[in-house]
């Protein structure tokens, strides 16, 4: 078997960018020379996943080997080196997300998740328009126990999307596309770009955002601390921007009396609720009630102190031993540990960056360069958001976007004198809003866009103007919201 040229074009790319830092470049006068190799490290295993050299996983793994064996965390140390390399794996927030993949399968496997985008639909589907905010909330209704939302809007939503576009006289083909379903696939993905943000559970790379506030600021962030946050301008973007492209690009059918009844339909073959899908809505308000802090509410006593990640194993438990889940289904989920993967080689990396002080290296010089505009944190902080959400163009996974860049800006904001926790969490939010710009932008995007119902000329156009939106949105709601809350 011949190896692809696309495939080795990046990986030599990769290996060019890692050696760089370890022959040609040397490291800035006080950068330590281990610390400056593991950059290259963490730089090349980013090209590969950028440049799908190999699948993520497999860059990651690459990425732990490098680490271990060259001892750049442990010098002299091999046995420490790889102790230091394999670290990532104990992280809690990487099981957690691990844990929420195998929860979500339950909501696919019984049928739960199509079942609560139809009464959606059923409820508010007379109007196109209507239907588009039917599936936006069973979207964010299913994001805080499905990280992936590749899983969530191509594998749960978009098959409805596409049944009720279908239905409704709207193919892919040029003379009907525009009539529902290029309006509803963008409303999809924008939707399910928003919730990601909403959750640090609604899409996989969010707990590399924690870690990084955590390193940087000394500030944990808690599962119910982020979703608070979000809560209030998650929903009022949910709610401003499918009526936006409802303005700038509507459907030629606007009534849709037929949608309610398509849905009953549908209603009706998945017949009444079952056990198992009683379990799964058991399962989800326990698991909700944890990570908001419920347990905290109980009692004082440390058993009720329950950690998020040990409340996802209670809920998989219970899955596990009703046998709405088997051993089976866990294996069969490659996501998950795919996600365990990846996600422990780059927080490991991203962790000993920050030790050894290529984070607070670069974040100085960035604000260094800032300070001799003369701008205060407010006109620093607006500017950082900017770049670091366009810069996404180049970028084709919010997690090698995030790994990349949100602890350098993050640290900037901060050495700035933004407060640490409000432009933290910000930062956050439009570390998933910048996946909007374009067809590539995080794993839903092929799916929803391949489709054929939108050409790439309107993605990119309404990727940006829904980029710009999205930051007015969330801004003015987070600047009322969080003043509510006292934040500041």
């Amino acid at each position: 078997m011949q190896l692809s040229p696309v495939k080795i074009a990046p990986a030599i790319i990769a290996f060019i960018a890692t050696m760089l830092f370890w022959v040609v470049i040397s490291p800035p006068t006080g950068v330590d020379i281990n610390a400056w190799r593991l950059l290259g490290i963490f730089i090349g295993t980013i090209v590969a996943i950028i440049g799908k050299a190999l699948p993520i996983g497999g860059a990651a793994m690459i990425g732990i080997l490098l680490v271990g064996v060259s001892q750049v965390t442990a010098p002299g140390n091999p046995s420490k080196a790889m102790a230091d390399a394999l670290s990532g794996y104990s992280n809690t927030l990487i099981w957690l997300i691990g844990i929420s993949f195998f929860i979500s399968r339950a909501f696919i496997k019984t049928g739960l998740g199509a079942r609560v985008a139809f009464h959606f639909v059923k409820v508010l589907g007379k109007r196109t328009l209507g239907i588009s905010y039917g599936l936006s909330f069973a979207e964010m209704c299913l994001s805080p126990v499905m990280p992936s939302n590749t899983a969530r809007g191509g594998g749960v939503l978009y098959p409805i999307n596409r049944s009720i576009s279908e239905a409704m006289g709207s193919t892919p083909d040029e003379e009907n596309r525009r009539k529902m379903g290029a309006f509803l696939t963008l409303v999809a993905y924008q939707i399910n770009v928003i919730t990601c943000a909403m959750f640090i559970t609604a899409t996989a790379p969010n707990p590399l955002i924690t870690a990084a506030i955590k390193d940087v600021a000394k500030i944990d962030v808690s599962w119910g601390q982020w979703a608070l946050a979000a809560i209030v301008p998650g929903i009022a973007a949910i709610l401003v921007i499918p009526f936006i492209i409802y303005l700038l690009y509507p459907p030629t059918i606007k009534h849709t009396p037929n949608a309610s009844s398509f849905a009953s339909q549908k209603l009706n073959e998945l017949g009444p609720i079952k056990r198992e899908e009683w379990i799964v809505v058991g399962v989800f308000f326990l698991l909700l009630f944890i990570w908001a802090g419920g347990s905290k509410i109980l009692s004082d006593h440390p058993w009720f102190q329950i950690d998020a990640t040990a409340g996802a194993f209670i809920g998989l438990a219970v899955l596990l031993f009703s046998g709405v889940l088997t051993w089976d289904d866990l294996l069969k989920e490659k996501g998950a540990w795919d996600t365990v993967t990846w996600f422990s080689s780059l927080v490991m990396m991203a962790t000993f960056l920050n030790k050894l002080g290529i984070t607070a290296w670069f974040s100085s010089s960035i604000r260094d360069s800032i300070v001799t505009w003369g701008w205060g944190w407010p006109e620093a902080s607006a500017f950082l958001i900017a770049v670091y959400l366009y810069l996404h163009y180049f970028f084709a996974s919010n997690t090698a976007h995030i790994s990349a860049l949100y602890a350098s800006f993050f640290a900037v904001g901060v050495g700035l004198g933004a407060p640490p926790l409000m432009f933290g969490l910000f930062l956050g939010f439009v570390s998933s809003l910048c996946a909007s710009l374009t067809h590539y932008g995080t794993g839903s995007a092929p799916v929803l866009f391949g489709a054929g119902y939108v050409s790439m000329g309107e993605w990119w156009k309404f990727g940006f103007i829904t980029s710009v939106m999205n930051l007015l949105v969330w801004g003015c709601a987070c600047a009322v919201w969080w003043k509510i809350l006292g934040y500041y």
